[in-house]
């Protein structure tokens, strides 16, 4: 009952754990927020926040830069702390500034900040094994 109350029958593996926490939050990010910044930014509607006072456009390409390009890095793996670390601060904007570190009611930031955690997580760890460079 002890083991099975511990999963010792479930492997440790923080290598697939990372690129699992990779992955997921890699391809949400770069599908649910970094794609449709990057329609935007082509189709060359570039309405969007401006919320550390540098005009709208520059914030929309840093936006891109980090939620889709940062994104893909963090997929595969490739600078895969750099790519971590870029999307942690792009969301501890968006919480901070943009959601004014609300956790709960309207226009809350709850989701930058749970991004914000998992980024931070692997920018300290590091890709993993299973990621093109940077393991750690």
């Amino acid at each position: 009952m002890t083991s099975l109350l511990q999963l010792k029958f479930l492997p440790r593996n923080p290598d697939l754990a990372l690129l699992l926490l990779r992955l997921w939050l890699g391809l949400s990010m770069l599908v649910l927020h970094g794609w449709p910044k990057l329609q935007k930014l082509v189709s060359g509607k570039h309405e969007f926040a401006d919320p550390i006072g540098i005009g709208e456009m520059p914030s929309l390409v840093l936006a891109v830069g980090t939620e889709f390009v940062g994104a893909a890095l963090l997929i595969i793996g490739l600078f895969a702390r750099l790519g971590a670390l870029m999307l942690a601060a792009t969301m501890a904007v968006a919480w901070g500034v943009t959601h004014q570190m609300k956790l709960a009611g309207p226009d809350n930031g709850e989701l930058a900040f749970i991004y914000l955690a998992g980024f931070l997580v692997i920018g300290l760890a590091g890709g993993g094994k299973y990621s093109v460079s940077d393991q750690g």
